[in-house]
């Protein structure tokens, strides 16, 4: 079996990678976090193929956990009603894992970030690697880095089975989680050797040198995220972008016109009227040109004092995703000067 996790850096061709694997002999199943990167990874698909082969099978992780994992073996016995996607609730304290309490609440839906312990907790962990090897010869997962809670034990189970497993992410692209349960794996990401160890003792080839330079951005935006975001990260040089930097109520009034200009906002971008996106919400996102990242008020301050990569983690990794979605240039504004455009 080849079974490989790749860490790659933004542009690299995460998505591509994956993509280049696929032929019309073997079954493929591809599981995606965002919605983004599942329609990203559609549309190349079908670009190689010119149709969906029958063979290709592609999910977002929520279809694949519930209804690949869950349902087929253990939906009769919960006779559960769905999925809720907010976290347990004060009436769930009560229960114990034994009880079907602990893991659905009021409507029997299935707490989203316990799916995959109810999954282990039952004994049905071998019975999900069975399927993967009766349905499909290669399991591809993007974005791992978003994998998180009890879906990371899940994830290490699978790559169990007797299949090729190739995942595929970038571990500073971390800005969401799968889901969060308590203490499970909160440390996950915070050291990145001991991250790969833990593919590398579930038996994956872990490959750092694949997906090494970044064929989207520009040698200039590459040395900007790897000096204030130290986030190292080398370009490939096809793009000549450059980082400009945005000062003036003008400049910005003719970005904002701009619809061939994404505005990427920490937060909130559909109050600004304009095309636009939020820093972490961009990922996956491959087709834009000239990127204009907004920079709220700590950014800005932390920029003036050579501080942003001492940020919290999670916004620095959700900037680094926004100033790597520039094919072209990318234009860095403050905050302050879009005030004017922002809807009440």
């Amino acid at each position: 079996m080849d079974k490989r996790v790749v860490f790659a850096v933004a542009g690299s061709g995460k998505t591509t990678s994956i993509v280049e694997r696929l032929d019309l002999a073997q079954r493929f199943l591809i599981v995606t976090f965002t919605h983004a990167n599942h329609d990203n990874l559609r549309a190349k698909i079908i670009g190689k193929f010119g149709w969906l082969p029958d063979n290709v099978v592609l999910m977002t992780y929520f279809s694949f956990l519930y209804g690949f994992c869950y349902r087929p073996i253990l939906g009769m016995r919960m006779g559960d009603r769905g999925i809720d996607y907010r976290p347990p609730g004060e009436e769930a304290r009560r229960f114990r894992i034994r009880d079907d309490g602990y893991f659905m609440g009021v409507g029997r839906r299935l707490y989203s970030n316990r799916i995959a312990r109810l999954v282990e907790a039952k004994g049905a962990l071998a019975d999900v690697n069975r399927r993967l090897e009766k349905y499909y010869n290669v399991l591809c997962v993007d974005e791992v880095q978003d994998i998180a809670g009890h879906d990371f034990n899940l994830l290490l189970s699978l790559c169990g089975a007797t299949i090729d497993i190739y995942l595929v992410g970038d571990f500073h692209q971390h800005t969401f989680d799968t889901s969060r349960d308590g203490a499970v794996n909160t440390s996950l990401h915070e050291d990145y050797e001991a991250y790969k160890k833990r593919f590398t003792k579930a038996g994956l080839l872990v490959d750092t040198q694949s997906l090494a330079v970044s064929r989207r951005c520009s040698p200039d935006i590459c040395d900007f995220i790897t000096r204030d975001l130290n986030i190292a990260i080398k370009s490939s040089e096809e793009s000549t972008g450059k980082v400009v930097e945005i000062g003036t109520q003008a400049e910005v009034d003719g970005l904002v016109a701009r619809d061939d200009v994404v505005k990427l906002f920490v937060k909130e971008h559909y109050r600004y009227g304009c095309h636009s996106q939020n820093w972490g919400a961009s990922k996956g996102e491959d087709s834009h040109m000239d990127v204009c990242v907004v920079l709220h008020d700590a950014a800005g301050k932390a920029r003036v004092g050579g501080g942003l990569a001492g940020m919290p983690a999670q916004t620095v990794n959700k900037l680094y995703v926004a100033c790597s979605r520039a094919r072209g240039n990318l234009y860095l504004a403050p905050a302050k000067l879009f005030k004017k455009h922002k809807a009440a």
